[in-house]
């Protein structure tokens, strides 16, 4: 049986922070356990995450005229599954993950969505799982009952849902800049645990 792929999309510009230590923990487990991964760090490939002209006006098409856009489509159609490292920011994903979903996600047959009469027909149904492991200065439970939970209500229920992604979950480090060196290995530990299970 041919061993699954899994996607890393990694958005964070700061080596030293915890979200990389994630993404390195995250590396390190799948490959001891012989799971092959691909990874889009967005920062470290200096994405452009916002159109120019030319890349708007390709956008019906389901064209790009960025090589970056192209790998990215590429190793999106191919994964068996996603998971994605990123902080939470303003209460909601940074606007560099918001720029890979707006550029990269390209509508047209056999891309990422197509738009019909009644909606949004997502494409990346090869997408089988999906993790989003975030962290926040804020805890937790503010999201959930507070700011309205638009990681939860708006990225996973409606955005990776219109683009055929059907199973995702959601792990949060909440009040990080607060957390105890235990409670941060606790949560090191969980995201390689729950990254096995595809």
């Amino acid at each position: 049986m041919q061993s699954k792929s899994i996607l890393i999309v990694y958005c964070h510009p700061y080596p030293q922070s915890f979200n990389h230590a994630i993404l390195t923990h995250l590396e390190k487990n799948l490959t001891n356990h012989g799971l092959h991964y691909q990874l889009i760090d967005l920062y470290g490939d200096h994405f452009q995450p916002f159109y120019d002209a030319e890349e708007l006006r390709l956008f019906h098409q389901g064209q790009t005229h960025d090589p970056l856009v192209k790998r990215y489509l590429d190793q999106l159609k191919t994964a068996d599954g996603i998971i994605f490292v990123t902080p939470i920011w303003w209460n909601s994903i940074p606007g560099m993950l918001k720029g890979f979903i707006d550029k990269v996600m390209k509508e047209g047959d056999g891309l990422t969505h197509t738009v019909t009469r009644t909606g949004i027909s997502g494409c990346l149904t090869n997408l089988k799982h999906a993790y989003v492991f975030t962290t926040s200065t804020s805890p937790t439970f503010w999201f959930h009952i507070a700011s309205g939970n638009g990681i939860q209500k708006i990225f996973i229920n409606k955005t990776l849902e219109q683009l055929g992604i059907r199973k995702a979950k959601w792990y949060n480090f909440g009040n990080i800049s607060h957390a105890t060196k235990k409670q941060r290995t606790h949560y090191l530990m969980t995201c390689q645990e729950r990254s096995l299970h595809f």
